[in-house]
């Protein structure tokens, strides 16, 4: 296997099922049972813990596993300057199941001047030793479709798509400069484009969906247009991920143009494990040869191991729209994108990503 670089042929999204020691210290600082100082040494010796079992495992993309994080998005934003994370009286419709009543809420002008995320990166890069680090955090595009905006802050969305991509720009270069060279987008916006219904409900929220999309790829392309040569960045494109359970379904079929010809990024971490996700014939539109594909064909979201030769052949099926030196292998999603997890054990998520590896070396060589 000749790839060294990343998204590699064996990759995986982010986020790791939580160590018991590591929620209950969670739920007692919550409690206020223990200080926030306690709580760190907790997360400290799990993700230490983490980086040293993703290494025995032959992880290529070491991560934090999302352990200082409840959210897999809220957190990152509600650092940021103007915003705030806050209670709400609702949570998240998602299939069957209403998510923790938790959010982020425009609070001021939004930007990046300082945040704790950047001692979280510094903190896997100096105990990774010389593996490769990945950090993921939500897209750009997250803090539209998330936060509760303010239109006496903003009176006009271009003012705010603005200050957003300002803000990431700021945040991008600040990872740079503490060593960061693997920086995953995670995007569930794309999401809204993908059915019929999810595209009639944007237009009953006065959003037309053509200019919708238009925006999501100019938020995306200005955000990282600044990034350093040596930098990779991926988009991680998902329809939720809470409890296993999921938020849409859809294709990209509408918005395959745009996704696989208009973006910048240099990989695509994509969702194929079950129908909800359609079908490989919109990778046609990929039209790069430096973009890579990393098909999320193991689902992170139940513990059953899927058939080895099953996974093989949907690979070739996926390489008669783009070259098989494009494409990569991974889980769906991570298998914790919140503090709650996925319904599987710690174990399952291990023997998902041995099946990945064995998958990619018999594949790629």
């Amino acid at each position: 296997m000749t790839q060294l670089t990343a998204p590699f042929r064996y990759d995986h999204v982010g986020s790791f099922l939580r160590p018991v020691a590591l929620k209950e210290a969670r739920s007692k600082f919550q409690k206020n049972e223990i200080t926030y100082d306690e709580l760190k040494k907790v997360e400290d010796q799990e993700i230490i813990r983490l980086i040293e079992k993703q290494k025995e495992e032959g992880v290529l993309a070491i991560t934090d596993g999302e352990f200082r994080r409840s959210w897999w998005h809220f957190d990152f934003l509600g650092g940021l300057e103007g915003m705030e994370y806050y209670e709400k009286e609702k949570g998240l419709d998602f299939h069957n199941l209403e998510t923790r009543k938790e959010g982020v809420r425009v609070v001021g002008k939004i930007d990046f001047v300082s945040h704790p995320f950047i001692d979280h990166f510094k903190f896997i890069k100096e105990h990774a030793g010389e593996s490769t680090v990945k950090f993921t955090i939500p897209s750009p595009n997250m803090l539209h479709a998330r936060a509760d905006l303010n239109a006496d802050i903003y009176p006009n969305d271009q003012e705010l798509i603005a200050d957003t991509i300002n803000a990431y720009q700021k945040a991008i270069q600040a990872f740079y400069d503490a060593g960061c060279r693997y920086l995953q987008l995670d995007d569930t916006s794309w999401a809204s484009l993908f059915s019929e219904e999810s595209r009639a409900k944007l237009v009953s929220e006065g959003r037309e969906p053509q200019q919708f999309m238009e925006t999501l790829q100019y938020v995306i392309n200005e955000s990282i247009k600044n990034k350093p040569s040596d930098m990779t960045i991926t988009m991680h494109i998902c329809r939720g991920n809470y409890k296993s359970t999921f938020f849409s379904s859809g294709g990209y079929n509408f918005a395959a143009e745009v996704i696989f010809g208009g973006l910048n990024v240099d990989g695509l971490f994509l969702e194929f494990d079950d129908e909800r996700s359609g079908s490989f014939e919109p990778l046609q539109y990929v039209n790069r040869a430096d973009l890579k594909i990393v098909l999320g064909l193991i689902t992170s979201k139940f513990g059953d191991l899927e058939d080895k030769e099953e996974v093989k052949a949907r690979i070739q099926q996926a390489a008669k729209y783009v070259s098989l030196e494009q494409l990569c292998l991974s889980p769906q999603c991570g298998f914790s994108s919140t503090e709650d997890g996925n319904i599987l054990e710690e174990e399952n998520q291990w023997q998902k990503l041995a099946l990945v590896k064995e998958i990619a070396k018999e594949v790629w060589g």
